[in-house]
Protein backbone atom coordinates (compact mmCIF):
# COMPACT_ATOMS: atom_id res chain seq x y z
CA UNK A 1 0.00 0.00 0.00
CA UNK A 2 2.19 2.76 -1.37
CA UNK A 3 0.22 5.77 -2.59
CA UNK A 4 3.30 7.53 -3.94
CA UNK A 5 4.06 4.60 -6.24
CA UNK A 6 0.46 4.48 -7.50
CA UNK A 7 0.43 8.26 -7.93
CA UNK A 8 3.65 8.14 -9.98
CA UNK A 9 2.19 5.39 -12.17
CA UNK A 10 -0.98 7.43 -12.76
CA UNK A 11 1.05 10.52 -13.63
CA UNK A 12 3.18 8.50 -16.06
CA UNK A 13 0.04 7.06 -17.68
CA UNK A 14 -1.39 10.56 -18.09
CA UNK A 15 1.82 11.91 -19.62
CA UNK A 16 1.56 9.09 -22.15
CA UNK A 17 -2.06 10.14 -22.87
CA UNK A 18 -3.44 6.73 -21.88
CA UNK A 19 -7.21 6.71 -21.52
CA UNK A 20 -7.51 5.40 -18.01
CA UNK A 21 -6.35 3.48 -14.98
CA UNK A 22 -8.28 0.24 -14.35
CA UNK A 23 -8.42 -0.89 -10.71
CA UNK A 24 -9.48 -4.40 -9.71
CA UNK A 25 -10.77 -5.10 -6.22
CA UNK A 26 -11.65 -7.99 -3.93
CA UNK A 27 -13.72 -7.97 -0.76
CA UNK A 28 -11.82 -10.84 0.88
CA UNK A 29 -8.45 -12.54 0.97
CA UNK A 30 -8.27 -15.46 -1.41
CA UNK A 31 -8.44 -18.78 0.41
CA UNK A 32 -4.84 -19.82 0.99
CA UNK A 33 -2.92 -21.51 3.77
CA UNK A 34 -1.37 -19.21 6.40
CA UNK A 35 2.08 -20.17 5.09
CA UNK A 36 1.21 -19.10 1.55
CA UNK A 37 -0.58 -15.94 2.63
CA UNK A 38 2.51 -14.92 4.58
CA UNK A 39 4.52 -14.96 1.33
CA UNK A 40 2.08 -13.00 -0.84
CA UNK A 41 2.36 -9.26 -1.36
CA UNK A 42 -1.19 -8.80 -2.65
CA UNK A 43 -3.14 -9.40 0.55
CA UNK A 44 -3.86 -5.75 1.30
CA UNK A 45 -4.74 -2.84 -0.96
CA UNK A 46 -6.44 0.53 -0.85
CA UNK A 47 -10.23 0.73 -0.96
CA UNK A 48 -10.68 1.91 -4.57
CA UNK A 49 -13.05 4.87 -4.08
CA UNK A 50 -10.80 6.64 -1.60
CA UNK A 51 -7.77 5.82 -3.74
CA UNK A 52 -9.39 7.23 -6.89
CA UNK A 53 -10.60 10.32 -5.04
CA UNK A 54 -6.97 10.98 -4.13
CA UNK A 55 -5.78 10.25 -7.68
CA UNK A 56 -8.38 12.63 -9.10
CA UNK A 57 -6.52 15.50 -7.43
CA UNK A 58 -3.14 14.67 -8.98
CA UNK A 59 -4.41 13.92 -12.52
CA UNK A 60 -6.51 15.96 -14.96
CA UNK A 61 -7.53 13.75 -17.91
CA UNK A 62 -6.78 10.16 -16.94
CA UNK A 63 -9.91 8.02 -16.57
CA UNK A 64 -10.44 6.32 -13.20
CA UNK A 65 -12.16 2.97 -13.76
CA UNK A 66 -12.72 1.11 -10.51
CA UNK A 67 -14.41 -2.11 -9.55
CA UNK A 68 -17.79 -2.16 -7.80
CA UNK A 69 -19.33 -5.44 -6.64
CA UNK A 70 -23.09 -5.80 -7.22
CA UNK A 71 -23.53 -8.88 -5.03
CA UNK A 72 -22.21 -7.39 -1.80
CA UNK A 73 -23.31 -3.76 -2.11
CA UNK A 74 -26.55 -1.84 -2.37
CA UNK A 75 -27.40 0.22 -5.49
CA UNK A 76 -27.87 3.48 -3.59
CA UNK A 77 -24.43 3.22 -1.96
CA UNK A 78 -22.54 2.58 -5.20
CA UNK A 79 -24.57 5.05 -7.27
CA UNK A 80 -23.76 7.77 -4.74
CA UNK A 81 -20.05 6.93 -4.64
CA UNK A 82 -19.62 6.80 -8.42
CA UNK A 83 -21.57 10.04 -8.88
CA UNK A 84 -19.40 11.76 -6.27
CA UNK A 85 -16.21 10.49 -7.88
CA UNK A 86 -17.40 11.67 -11.28
CA UNK A 87 -17.87 15.17 -9.84
CA UNK A 88 -14.54 15.13 -7.98
CA UNK A 89 -12.71 14.07 -11.15
CA UNK A 90 -14.67 16.39 -13.50
CA UNK A 91 -16.15 13.48 -15.42
CA UNK A 92 -13.54 10.73 -15.38
CA UNK A 93 -15.20 7.91 -13.40
CA UNK A 94 -15.84 4.42 -14.73
CA UNK A 95 -17.49 1.43 -13.05
CA UNK A 96 -16.12 -2.06 -13.62
CA UNK A 97 -19.18 -4.14 -12.74
CA UNK A 98 -18.37 -7.46 -11.04
CA UNK A 99 -20.69 -9.99 -9.44
CA UNK A 100 -17.98 -11.66 -7.28
CA UNK A 101 -15.43 -14.23 -8.41
CA UNK A 102 -13.98 -14.94 -4.97
CA UNK A 103 -15.90 -17.49 -2.85
CA UNK A 104 -14.29 -16.07 0.30
CA UNK A 105 -16.29 -12.85 -0.08
CA UNK A 106 -19.67 -14.30 0.96
CA UNK A 107 -18.71 -15.01 4.59
CA UNK A 108 -17.80 -11.33 5.00
CA UNK A 109 -21.40 -10.41 4.15
CA UNK A 110 -23.54 -12.79 6.16
CA UNK A 111 -22.69 -15.86 4.12
CA UNK A 112 -24.67 -14.76 1.05
CA UNK A 113 -23.94 -16.99 -1.94
CA UNK A 114 -25.68 -16.89 -5.31
CA UNK A 115 -25.20 -18.97 -8.44
CA UNK A 116 -23.81 -17.26 -11.53
CA UNK A 117 -27.15 -16.78 -13.29
CA UNK A 118 -28.77 -15.25 -10.21
CA UNK A 119 -25.80 -12.94 -9.65
CA UNK A 120 -26.16 -11.53 -13.15
CA UNK A 121 -29.92 -11.13 -12.77
CA UNK A 122 -29.31 -9.06 -9.65
CA UNK A 123 -26.50 -7.16 -11.38
CA UNK A 124 -28.82 -6.12 -14.21
CA UNK A 125 -31.40 -4.79 -11.76
CA UNK A 126 -28.61 -3.17 -9.73
CA UNK A 127 -27.30 -1.22 -12.74
CA UNK A 128 -30.84 -0.23 -13.79
CA UNK A 129 -31.38 1.22 -10.31
CA UNK A 130 -28.02 3.01 -10.27
CA UNK A 131 -28.65 4.59 -13.66
CA UNK A 132 -32.11 5.65 -12.52
CA UNK A 133 -30.61 7.24 -9.42
CA UNK A 134 -28.03 9.13 -11.49
CA UNK A 135 -30.99 10.66 -13.32
CA UNK A 136 -32.61 11.89 -10.09
CA UNK A 137 -31.74 15.43 -11.11
CA UNK A 138 -31.84 16.92 -14.58
CA UNK A 139 -28.61 18.54 -15.74
CA UNK A 140 -29.92 22.08 -15.26
CA UNK A 141 -31.96 21.42 -12.10
CA UNK A 142 -29.85 23.66 -9.88
CA UNK A 143 -30.83 27.21 -10.78
CA UNK A 144 -29.41 28.85 -7.59
CA UNK A 145 -31.56 31.96 -8.11
CA UNK A 146 -30.65 34.54 -5.45
CA UNK A 147 -33.58 36.83 -6.15
CA UNK A 148 -36.25 34.17 -5.73
CA UNK A 149 -34.34 32.10 -3.20
CA UNK A 150 -34.90 29.00 -5.33
CA UNK A 151 -31.97 26.58 -5.19
CA UNK A 152 -33.32 23.94 -7.56
CA UNK A 153 -36.23 23.71 -9.98
CA UNK A 154 -38.73 21.36 -8.35
CA UNK A 155 -39.93 20.17 -11.76
CA UNK A 156 -36.45 18.84 -12.52
CA UNK A 157 -36.16 16.55 -9.52
CA UNK A 158 -37.38 13.01 -10.17
CA UNK A 159 -37.92 10.13 -7.78
CA UNK A 160 -37.09 6.62 -8.87
CA UNK A 161 -39.49 4.64 -6.67
CA UNK A 162 -38.06 1.32 -7.88
CA UNK A 163 -39.74 -1.89 -6.77
CA UNK A 164 -38.07 -4.98 -8.20
CA UNK A 165 -37.33 -8.63 -7.45
CA UNK A 166 -34.11 -7.87 -5.56
CA UNK A 167 -34.22 -4.17 -4.68
CA UNK A 168 -36.63 -1.59 -3.36
CA UNK A 169 -35.17 1.90 -3.77
CA UNK A 170 -37.13 5.13 -3.42
CA UNK A 171 -34.58 7.77 -4.36
CA UNK A 172 -33.76 10.46 -5.22
CA UNK A 173 -29.97 10.50 -5.03
CA UNK A 174 -28.31 13.12 -2.81
CA UNK A 175 -25.73 13.91 -5.50
CA UNK A 176 -26.32 16.01 -8.63
CA UNK A 177 -26.34 14.28 -12.02
CA UNK A 178 -22.76 13.22 -12.85
CA UNK A 179 -20.81 15.34 -15.36
CA UNK A 180 -20.80 12.38 -17.77
CA UNK A 181 -24.52 11.79 -17.25
CA UNK A 182 -23.61 8.28 -16.14
CA UNK A 183 -20.11 7.01 -15.29
CA UNK A 184 -18.79 4.68 -18.00
CA UNK A 185 -19.79 1.02 -17.44
CA UNK A 186 -17.13 -1.68 -17.92
CA UNK A 187 -17.53 -5.45 -17.67
CA UNK A 188 -15.21 -8.43 -18.05
CA UNK A 189 -17.41 -11.53 -17.72
CA UNK A 190 -17.13 -14.06 -20.56
CA UNK A 191 -19.69 -16.66 -19.45
CA UNK A 192 -22.95 -16.65 -21.47
CA UNK A 193 -24.62 -14.70 -18.66
CA UNK A 194 -21.72 -12.25 -18.50
CA UNK A 195 -21.75 -11.64 -22.25
CA UNK A 196 -25.53 -11.11 -22.26
CA UNK A 197 -25.13 -8.58 -19.45
CA UNK A 198 -22.32 -6.80 -21.33
CA UNK A 199 -24.39 -6.57 -24.51
CA UNK A 200 -27.15 -4.80 -22.59
CA UNK A 201 -25.17 -2.52 -20.27
CA UNK A 202 -21.41 -2.37 -20.85
CA UNK A 203 -19.62 0.38 -22.73
CA UNK A 204 -16.21 -1.20 -22.20
CA UNK A 205 -15.93 -4.99 -22.52
CA UNK A 206 -12.69 -6.70 -21.54
CA UNK A 207 -11.84 -9.59 -23.88
CA UNK A 208 -9.43 -12.21 -22.45
CA UNK A 209 -8.83 -13.95 -25.80
CA UNK A 210 -5.13 -14.09 -26.73
CA UNK A 211 -5.55 -15.73 -30.14
CA UNK A 212 -6.30 -13.09 -32.76
CA UNK A 213 -8.87 -15.19 -34.64
CA UNK A 214 -10.75 -15.96 -31.43
CA UNK A 215 -10.53 -12.28 -30.51
CA UNK A 216 -12.05 -11.29 -33.86
CA UNK A 217 -14.90 -13.73 -33.27
CA UNK A 218 -15.49 -12.32 -29.78
CA UNK A 219 -15.34 -8.76 -31.15
CA UNK A 220 -17.90 -9.48 -33.86
CA UNK A 221 -20.22 -11.40 -31.53
CA UNK A 222 -20.21 -8.69 -28.86
CA UNK A 223 -20.85 -5.90 -31.37
CA UNK A 224 -23.69 -7.92 -32.92
CA UNK A 225 -25.13 -8.68 -29.48
CA UNK A 226 -25.10 -4.98 -28.61
CA UNK A 227 -27.03 -4.20 -31.80
CA UNK A 228 -29.51 -6.99 -31.00
CA UNK A 229 -30.00 -5.34 -27.60
CA UNK A 230 -31.03 -2.12 -29.34
CA UNK A 231 -27.70 -0.33 -29.14
CA UNK A 232 -25.28 1.02 -31.74
CA UNK A 233 -22.05 -0.85 -32.52
CA UNK A 234 -20.05 2.19 -31.44
CA UNK A 235 -21.76 2.21 -28.03
CA UNK A 236 -19.52 -0.66 -26.93
CA UNK A 237 -15.71 -0.68 -26.97
CA UNK A 238 -13.89 -4.03 -26.89
CA UNK A 239 -10.57 -3.92 -25.05
CA UNK A 240 -8.29 -6.93 -25.26
CA UNK A 241 -6.76 -7.93 -21.96
CA UNK A 242 -3.03 -8.53 -22.23
CA UNK A 243 -0.55 -9.19 -19.44
CA UNK A 244 2.91 -8.17 -20.52
CA UNK A 245 6.47 -7.21 -19.80
CA UNK A 246 7.82 -4.56 -22.18
CA UNK A 247 11.49 -3.86 -22.86
CA UNK A 248 13.21 -1.44 -25.17
CA UNK A 249 14.48 -4.56 -26.95
CA UNK A 250 13.26 -8.16 -26.97
CA UNK A 251 16.40 -9.22 -25.12
CA UNK A 252 15.66 -6.74 -22.33
CA UNK A 253 12.06 -7.95 -22.03
CA UNK A 254 13.12 -11.61 -22.00
CA UNK A 255 15.75 -10.91 -19.36
CA UNK A 256 13.23 -9.22 -17.07
CA UNK A 257 10.78 -12.07 -17.52
CA UNK A 258 13.46 -14.66 -16.72
CA UNK A 259 14.33 -12.73 -13.57
CA UNK A 260 10.70 -12.70 -12.44
CA UNK A 261 10.31 -16.42 -13.17
CA UNK A 262 13.43 -17.20 -11.14
CA UNK A 263 11.91 -15.52 -8.09
CA UNK A 264 8.77 -17.68 -8.02
CA UNK A 265 8.62 -20.04 -5.04
CA UNK A 266 6.91 -23.19 -6.38
CA UNK A 267 5.25 -24.12 -3.07
CA UNK A 268 3.05 -21.02 -2.58
CA UNK A 269 2.95 -20.72 -6.37
CA UNK A 270 1.37 -24.15 -6.61
CA UNK A 271 -1.27 -23.32 -4.02
CA UNK A 272 -1.99 -20.01 -5.73
CA UNK A 273 -2.43 -21.72 -9.11
CA UNK A 274 -4.65 -24.39 -7.52
CA UNK A 275 -6.83 -21.69 -6.01
CA UNK A 276 -6.90 -19.75 -9.25
CA UNK A 277 -8.14 -22.81 -11.20
CA UNK A 278 -10.26 -24.20 -8.33
CA UNK A 279 -8.45 -27.53 -8.68
CA UNK A 280 -5.99 -29.19 -6.26
CA UNK A 281 -2.73 -29.48 -8.19
CA UNK A 282 -0.60 -30.58 -5.25
CA UNK A 283 -1.10 -34.26 -6.17
CA UNK A 284 0.78 -33.87 -9.47
CA UNK A 285 4.59 -33.88 -10.02
CA UNK A 286 6.10 -30.40 -10.40
CA UNK A 287 8.28 -31.26 -13.38
CA UNK A 288 5.77 -33.13 -15.51
CA UNK A 289 3.21 -31.60 -17.88
CA UNK A 290 0.02 -30.27 -16.32
CA UNK A 291 -2.82 -32.78 -16.83
CA UNK A 292 -6.10 -31.90 -18.52
CA UNK A 293 -8.15 -29.72 -16.16
CA UNK A 294 -11.66 -28.43 -16.93
CA UNK A 295 -12.69 -24.81 -16.46
CA UNK A 296 -14.40 -24.51 -13.08
CA UNK A 297 -17.92 -23.22 -12.57
CA UNK A 298 -16.44 -21.05 -9.83
CA UNK A 299 -14.41 -17.89 -10.32
CA UNK A 300 -13.87 -16.04 -13.59
CA UNK A 301 -14.25 -18.59 -16.36
CA UNK A 302 -12.75 -16.53 -19.17
CA UNK A 303 -9.50 -15.93 -17.31
CA UNK A 304 -9.29 -19.59 -16.28
CA UNK A 305 -9.80 -20.67 -19.89
CA UNK A 306 -7.08 -18.29 -21.05
CA UNK A 307 -4.60 -19.60 -18.47
CA UNK A 308 -5.37 -23.24 -19.30
CA UNK A 309 -5.03 -22.59 -23.03
CA UNK A 310 -1.57 -21.10 -22.51
CA UNK A 311 -0.56 -24.10 -20.37
CA UNK A 312 -1.78 -26.56 -23.01
CA UNK A 313 -0.39 -24.63 -25.97
CA UNK A 314 3.19 -24.90 -24.70
CA UNK A 315 2.70 -28.19 -22.82
CA UNK A 316 4.00 -26.55 -19.64
CA UNK A 317 5.17 -28.48 -16.63
CA UNK A 318 3.47 -27.71 -13.36
CA UNK A 319 6.53 -25.74 -12.23
CA UNK A 320 6.41 -23.63 -15.40
CA UNK A 321 2.66 -23.14 -14.92
CA UNK A 322 3.23 -21.71 -11.44
CA UNK A 323 5.64 -19.20 -13.01
CA UNK A 324 3.05 -18.35 -15.65
CA UNK A 325 0.40 -17.79 -12.98
CA UNK A 326 2.75 -15.66 -10.88
CA UNK A 327 3.19 -13.27 -13.80
CA UNK A 328 -0.54 -13.48 -14.66
CA UNK A 329 0.21 -15.10 -18.01
CA UNK A 330 2.42 -12.21 -19.10
CA UNK A 331 4.15 -12.22 -22.49
CA UNK A 332 7.46 -10.43 -23.18
CA UNK A 333 7.41 -7.74 -25.90
CA UNK A 334 9.94 -5.33 -27.29
CA UNK A 335 8.62 -1.79 -27.71
CA UNK A 336 8.38 -2.15 -31.50
CA UNK A 337 6.78 -5.60 -31.28
CA UNK A 338 4.10 -4.30 -28.92
CA UNK A 339 3.38 -1.40 -31.28
CA UNK A 340 3.02 -3.91 -34.14
CA UNK A 341 0.73 -6.10 -32.02
CA UNK A 342 -1.53 -3.19 -31.08
CA UNK A 343 -1.83 -2.02 -34.69
CA UNK A 344 -2.60 -5.48 -36.05
CA UNK A 345 -5.36 -6.15 -33.54
CA UNK A 346 -7.00 -2.75 -33.85
CA UNK A 347 -6.72 -2.55 -37.64
CA UNK A 348 -8.25 -6.00 -38.19
CA UNK A 349 -11.24 -5.65 -35.83
CA UNK A 350 -9.88 -7.91 -33.13
CA UNK A 351 -10.03 -5.05 -30.64
CA UNK A 352 -10.82 -1.37 -30.17
CA UNK A 353 -7.97 -1.03 -27.68
CA UNK A 354 -6.17 -2.79 -24.85
CA UNK A 355 -6.35 -3.29 -21.11
CA UNK A 356 -2.64 -3.57 -20.32
CA UNK A 357 -1.69 -5.57 -17.23
CA UNK A 358 1.94 -4.94 -16.28
CA UNK A 359 3.68 -7.66 -14.31
CA UNK A 360 6.53 -5.27 -13.51
CA UNK A 361 4.49 -2.08 -13.39
CA UNK A 362 7.04 0.72 -13.33
CA UNK A 363 9.61 -0.80 -15.65
CA UNK A 364 7.13 -1.71 -18.39
CA UNK A 365 4.98 1.39 -17.94
CA UNK A 366 8.02 3.63 -18.38
CA UNK A 367 8.99 1.80 -21.59
CA UNK A 368 5.41 2.11 -22.83
CA UNK A 369 5.36 5.86 -22.16
CA UNK A 370 8.83 6.59 -23.50
CA UNK A 371 9.02 4.22 -26.48
CA UNK A 372 5.77 2.44 -27.43
CA UNK A 373 3.43 5.45 -27.38
CA UNK A 374 5.84 7.72 -29.31
CA UNK A 375 6.27 4.97 -31.93
CA UNK A 376 2.49 4.60 -32.31
CA UNK A 377 2.17 8.38 -32.57
CA UNK A 378 4.87 8.44 -35.25
CA UNK A 379 2.85 5.86 -37.20
CA UNK A 380 -0.35 7.89 -36.80
CA UNK A 381 -1.95 5.18 -34.67
CA UNK A 382 -2.24 7.02 -31.34
CA UNK A 383 -3.39 10.49 -30.35
CA UNK A 384 -0.98 13.26 -29.28
CA UNK A 385 -3.55 14.94 -27.02
CA UNK A 386 -6.69 13.86 -25.21
CA UNK A 387 -9.85 14.31 -27.29
CA UNK A 388 -11.74 16.00 -24.45
CA UNK A 389 -12.03 16.44 -20.72
CA UNK A 390 -14.14 13.42 -19.71
CA UNK A 391 -13.58 9.68 -19.96
CA UNK A 392 -16.53 9.49 -22.37
CA UNK A 393 -15.01 12.18 -24.57
CA UNK A 394 -11.70 10.36 -24.74
CA UNK A 395 -13.25 6.96 -25.48
CA UNK A 396 -15.61 8.35 -28.11
CA UNK A 397 -18.71 7.37 -26.14
CA UNK A 398 -21.91 9.38 -26.26
CA UNK A 399 -23.26 11.06 -23.13
CA UNK A 400 -26.52 9.37 -21.99
CA UNK A 401 -29.66 11.43 -22.30
CA UNK A 402 -31.57 12.07 -19.09
CA UNK A 403 -34.32 9.55 -18.41
CA UNK A 404 -37.83 10.91 -18.93
CA UNK A 405 -39.93 7.92 -17.91
CA UNK A 406 -39.86 8.23 -14.11
CA UNK A 407 -42.36 10.11 -11.98
CA UNK A 408 -41.83 13.85 -11.49
CA UNK A 409 -42.30 15.48 -8.08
Amino acid sequence: MNFEAIKEAAETAERAKLHGLFLADSLALWQRSPETLARLGSNVSFEPFTLCAALSVVTERLGLILTGNTTYNEPYHLARKYASLDHLSSGRAGWNVVTSGNPAEGPNFGGIELDRERRYERAAEFVDVAQGLWDSWEDDAFVRDRESGIFHDADKLRVLDHQGPAYSVAGPLTVARPPQGHPVIAQAGTSPAGKAFAAQYAEIVINPQQDIEQARTFYREMKDAAVAAGRDRDDIKILSNIALIVGRTQAEADERMALLDSLVDPVPGLETLSGFLFHDLSVYPLDEPVPEIPVSEQGTQGIQAHMLSMIRKDNLTLRQATQLAARVGAVAFSADALADHIEEWVNTEASDGFNLVFTDLRGSLDVLAEHVVPELQRRGSFHHEYAGTTLRDNLGLRRPSHASTVQSV
